[in-house]
């Protein structure tokens, strides 16, 4: 017999039944700290408004390429502390990828499909960031700005699985699927342990406590044996006396349920920058960049300004661009660049082929999505879903339920959001076809509803996006990695910043800490 020690078991608990399992048998064999450890760390301060500041006041020119988080953040810090700031922004809105589509907002892509947005009053899609983590310094700013949230529904019991290349003919429930694949790893554990294959990793206090742990973890019977329980759900649901339910005695059994695939979408939940609670701005992403917006002040911001030159010199920086059909020049003491890597590196300019290099070594990612008007929100009354997300095998990926008009006449479901080849696959077709195709996956896990409840659709596809051309970016090996120095320091007088330049590339998050990076290096050359 294979000896395992506690580390190899804990490894294949990890691998076998994915980060939580593996948490919770640690906590069953107490090795993780207890509660009372955790609450000696230092005394909790609650964030006040304005924690992040700029010590001295300033007066310095500074111009600031690019009108998306990272650039309105650099100017809306710089502001505080007395800097005249220009941000340049190529397109018609600042905000960057942080882009609310609602009725009326017309785009046209690289491919030349041009779509105005048809929703109804008070509906929208966040085409770009649709989501912020409570520990995000996104948060921070939305209560320096006045900027109301509310919570976005990331995981939901009663949103489906869906896997049809595994041989699923219909979807299951979140919560089915996760009480099957956690019940039938915690049986195996379980009937190993008493078995006597782990006597050589664990002590016999050790597994008691990890078979007390295995049968509530799992809602295992007296012999181990997992055959469903509440947590699957109810063919019949509990309700007022003489009718207690009838439990989901469907079960399927442990080689269809592993066969099935559903256990790879559970490990995302604890994923530290995907884990509940999640957060949205009330009335759409785009109220942060319009509150960035505010507190600077729309004459500082100028769009449709597309930067064609940067000139670096001893005294100053030079930007050229074209406005309206004409090409200006502004002068400024210091410049933050903080456009897309891909779309700075077609830019001429005299900061040296390391920076060039650099930004060339920045890769940029595919990512699209699609909203889809209904008439009625469908998805509430005949299936019980509130908010949250479907997951699935098949090019949609995933199927978001809206989080806010919970109960209104309408909604917008997100009806795909994907990534890599299959965003760029979309992006290929036309509206019309992006919208049959989206639907024809839809009809499948939903039923028909998902295309004769159809008012309208808007699809966005950020490769094909002019000046963005990527979702978001890669910068292998890292930002602090040698080749990218050029970038995490000043050339001349030029600065950089943006999420790709941050340990959190394609999140608000990122875009504002480079930001912060960048102003106060800018800040203290400046005062000293």
């Amino acid at each position: 017999m294979t000896q395992f020690n506690r580390r190899d078991f804990l490894r294949a608990v990890g691998a076998t039944g994915g980060a939580g399992a593996m948490l919770a048998t640690m906590g069953a064999l107490g090795l993780t700290p207890t509660a009372q450890a955790a609450t000696r760390g230092a005394p909790y301060r609650a964030p006040r408004p304005g924690d992040f500041t700029l010590t001295g006041r300033a007066a310095a020119k500074v111009v600031v390429l690019g009108g998306g988080i990272a650039g309105l953040t650099t100017a809306y810090e710089l502001g505080k502390a007395g800097y005249d700031c220009t941000v340049l922004e190529a397109r018609d809105r600042a905000g960057g990828r942080n882009f609310t589509v609602r009725g009326g907002d017309t785009t046209t892509d690289l491919y030349g499909n041009r779509q105005t947005a048809r929703f109804s009053d008070g509906q929208y899609m966040n085409a770009g960031p649709a989501r912020i983590a409570q520990w995000m310094v996104t948060l921070d700013y939305c209560r320096e700005l006045g900027v109301p949230i509310e919570v976005f529904t990331n995981v939901n019991a009663d949103a489906y699985l869906y896997n049809e290349s595994a041989g699923m003919t219909a979807p299951v429930r979140y919560r089915a699927a996760k009480a099957d694949v956690f019940g039938y790893v915690t049986e195996l554990l379980a009937k190993a342990g008493d078995q006597g294959a782990l006597d050589a990793a664990l002590t016999a206090d050790d597994r008691e406590r990890l078979m007390e742990f295995l049968k509530d973890y799992g809602d295992l019977g007296d012999s181990f044996d997992y055959t469903g329980s509440t947590r699957r759900g109810y063919s019949v649901w509990p309700a007022a006396a003489g009718v207690p339910g009838v439990v989901d005695t469907a079960v399927p059994t442990a080689s269809e349920v592993f066969a099935s695939g559903v256990g790879r979408y559970f490990a995302f939940e604890f994923e530290f920058d995907q884990a509940m609670l999640m957060f949205q701005p009330v009335g759409g992403m785009d109220r942060i960049p319009h509150a960035l917006s505010q507190a600077i002040g729309s004459r500082r911001i100028r769009t449709g300004c597309a930067v064609t030159e940067v000139t670096d010199r001893a005294d100053g920086v030079t930007v050229t661009y074209t406005q309206g059909g004409r090409t200006r020049t502004v002068d400024a003491d210091y410049c933050v660049a903080a456009m897309p890597p891909n779309i700075l590196a077609k830019v001429p300019h005299n900061l040296g082929s390391g920076v060039q290099s650099a930004l060339e070594a920045i890769t940029p990612s595919s990512a699209g999505k699609i909203g889809l008007e209904y008439r009625s929100r469908w998805w509430e009354t005949d299936h019980r879903i509130y908010g949250g997300i479907t997951e699935t095998d098949l090019d949609v990926t995933h199927i978001w339920h809206p989080s806010y008009g919970f109960h209104g006449p309408r909604g917008v479901l997100i009806g795909y959001y994907n990534t890599g080849s299959k965003a760029d696959s979309y992006a290929a077709l036309s509206p019309q076809a992006r919208e049959a195709r989206a639907v024809a996956a839809g009809v499948k896990i939903y039923g028909e509803k998902y295309r004769s409840e159809l008012v309208s659709s808007f699809s966005h596809h950020w490769r094909q996006f002019p000046y963005q051309e990527a979702s978001w970016h890669s910068t292998p090996g890292g930002p602090d990695a040698p080749r990218y120095k050029p970038l995490t320091q000043p050339t001349g007088r030029v600065y950089f910043a943006g999420d790709w330049l941050s340990y959190m590339d394609a999140w608000q998050h990122g875009a504002f800490t480079s930001a912060r990076t960048a102003v106060t290096a800018l800040h203290q050359r400046v005062l000293a």
